[in-house]
C-alpha cells in the first residue's frame, strides 16, 4: 500500500514552498493563463524583451556556430603556410570570407582561417572551465553552507586556502609542470584555482535560502535531506551562482588567451588566438593587421558573454526590478 502519510506531507511541503518562488511578490507576475510565473519563468519572460540580451545570444550563437562548423566560413587550412604570401601581403578586404580576406601572417599562414579555426579552442576552454568550477565550487558551497559546523569550517578555510594563491600566477606554475598542454589540460590548471568564488556564492546563497520560513516548516513536516537539498534550498539558491559563472566565462577565455599569449597556455599545433596575438605582438607596428584581427575576435567573445552576464543578472535579481 502506498505511504498516505508521506505523500500528504509531500503535498503540504510543495503548497508551502514550491521550486524557485521565493521571489520579490513585485516581480512575481502572470502569464495570459492567470497563472503566477516563479522566479525562472519571471526571469526569462524579461530576458525576452531586453534588446542586449538578444544582442549577446545572437552573438554567442553565431560564435558557436563557427566552433562547431569552421569549415563553413573557410575552406582554408590554418597550418599551411606559403611564403610567397609573408605578411607583407595585406588584407583584401573586398575578397569577402575568402583566404586573405585578412591577410597572412609572417609564415604565409591565413590570418582568416586561423582566427575562424581559432574560436573552438577558446570556447571549449571557456565552457569547459565555467562547468567544472561550477560544479566543484557549487557542490562544495552546497555542503559547506547547508550542514555547517565543522564541515563548513573544514571547506571554507580550504576556500580561504586557494583563494589566497595567486590566480594567473598559480596556474603558471600547474601548467609549467607539462609538457604537453592540450585543452584538457588548461581546463583542468585553470579550474584547479578558480572554483573559490562559487563556492563562496553559492554557500552564502544556501545558508540564506535554507533560513527561509517554508524551509523550517517543510523541515517540521518531516521532508528529509535530500529532498530539502534538492528541491527546496538548491533551485532557490541557484541563481546567483549562474550570474557568476556566466560573467566568469568570458574572464576564463581572456585568461586562455594570456597564458597562450606568455607561451604557457595552449601550443601548436593547437590554433589558438592567444597564440596568434602573441606572434602578431612583434609586428605592431608595421603589420596591425596580424594583431588586431585576433585580438578583435577575442573581445567580441568575452565582450559577448559579459553583457550575456550582465542581463542574467538583471533578470535574477528582484532587487534591480
Amino acid at each position: 500500500m502506498p505511504d498516505v502519510t508521506k505523500s500528504k506531507t509531500d503535498a503540504a511541503v510543495d503548497a508551502i514552498a514550491p521550486p524557485a518562488a521565493d521571489a520579490a511578490p513585485e516581480a512575481v507576475k502572470r502569464e495570459s493563463t492567470g497563472k503566477p510565473r516563479s522566479l525562472w519563468g519571471d526571469a526569462w519572460y524579461d530576458l525576452r524583451h531586453r534588446p542586449m540580451f538578444w544582442t549577446a545570444a545572437t552573438m554567442l550563437f553565431v560564435l558557436l556556430v563557427i566552433a562547431a562548423f569552421p569549415g563553413l566560413f573557410t575552406s582554408a587550412d590554418p597550418r599551411a603556410g606559403d611564403l610567397t604570401n609573408n605578411y607583407l601581403t595585406k588584407p583584401e578586404l573586398g575578397h569577402f570570407f575568402q583566404a586573405d580576406w585578412f591577410g597572412y601572417d609572417i609564415q604565409g599562414r591565413s590570418i582568416y582561417a586561423r582566427v575562424i579555426h581559432g574560436t573552438r579552442a577558446s570556447i571549449l576552454v571557456g565552457v569547459g572551465v565555467t562547468l567544472a568550477i561550477t560544479l566543484i565550487g557549487g557542490l562544495l558551497g552546497l555542503i559547506s553552507g547547508y550542514f555547517g559546523g565543522w564541515i563548513d569550517s573544514i571547506i571554507s578555510r580550504v576556500t580561504d586556502i586557494f583563494f589566497g594563491l595567486p590566480f594567473l600566477l598559480g596556474t603558471m606554475v600547474v601548467l609549467n609542470a607539462f609538457t604537453e598542454r592540450k585543452v584538457y589540460v588548461v581546463i583542468a590548471a585553470l579550474a584547479f584555482l578558480g572554483w573559490t568564488s562559487i563556492c563562496r556564492v553559492m554557500r552564502a546563497s544556501v545558508i540564506s535560502a535554507k533560513q527561509a520560513d517554508y524551509v523550517t516548516a517543510a523541515r517540521a513536516l518531516g521532508a528529509g535531506t535530500s529532498r530539502m537539498i534538492f528541491r527546496h534550498v538548491l533551485p532557490n539558491a541557484l541563481a546567483p551562482t549562474i550570474v557568476v559563472a556566466t560573467i566568469a566565462l568570458g574572464g576564463f577565455i581572456s585568461a586562455e588567451a594570456t597564458l597562450s599569449y606568455l607561451g604557457l597556455g595552449l601550443a601548436d599545433p593547437t590554433i589558438s588566438w592567444g597564440i596568434d596575438i602573441s606572434a602578431g605582438s612583434e609586428e605592431i607596428r608595421n603589420n596591425l593587421h596580424v594583431l588586431i584581427f585576433p585580438a578583435g575576435m577575442l573581445f567580441l567573445t568575452v565582450f559577448a558573454f559579459i553583457m550575456l552576464g550582465d542581463t542574467v543578472r538583471d533578470a535574477l535579481d528582484p532587487k534591480l526590478r
